[in-house]
């Protein structure tokens, strides 16, 4: 612990006498398993109580919790994009599903852009991840688009004949206007 009673855990300082409440992302926490990026529900020695999972301690709302995924919002419209460049392993694309889903169950989000701006490789399981993840839209009388998609990954949506279900548009913004 620092001089003055301070500590820092991810980058954030807290007087330990406080009764603070904090997410831990910390160096020297495993960089996989159960740890790495939760919220826990025990102290970690320090003293002090934390809060429910996925809370954040300033604004007290919900915090993200997605690795698999970065969402942000433009105008009403939630912009989906891909983590991952190789969006393949089977472990990967099950989280990846629980994240991509999560949007519409839990954060009740209506417009959906999805981005494959990273992505390079796409598996045939993560497109059944992307055919749930627009049904579970349209059955809310959502809306789902996906933009940024490489020729080569494109070609299998034709194949497959997903760009005939999926409204599939060239650049990002003329996806957000086509909203």
């Amino acid at each position: 612990m620092a001089a003055g009673g301070w500590f820092a855990i991810a980058g954030l300082s807290h007087r330990q006498a406080g009764a603070t409440r904090i997410r831990v992302a910390a160096p020297g926490l495993p960089a996989s398993g159960s740890l790495h990026g939760k919220a826990l529900s025990q102290p970690l020695g320090f003293g002090f109580p934390l809060l429910e999972p996925h809370i954040d301690p300033t604004t007290r709302s919900p915090m993200p919790t997605h690795k698999r995924i970065d969402v942000s919002k433009v105008g009403d419209v939630t912009v989906v994009k891909f983590v991952d460049r190789k969006i393949l392993d089977e472990a990967g694309i099950q989280e990846l599903g629980a994240e991509l889903f999560s949007l519409v169950e839990h954060d009740n989000r209506r417009s959906i852009l999805v981005s494959f701006d990273n992505v390079d490789f796409l598996s045939s399981a993560a497109l059944g991840k992307l055919i749930t993840l627009d049904r579970k839209v349209k059955s809310v009388q959502g809306r789902l688009k996906m933009c940024n998609i490489r020729p080569e990954i494109l070609e299998v949506f034709q194949i497959t004949k997903l760009n005939k279900v999926f409204d599939i548009r060239g650049e990002e913004a003329e996806a957000i206007s086509a909203f």
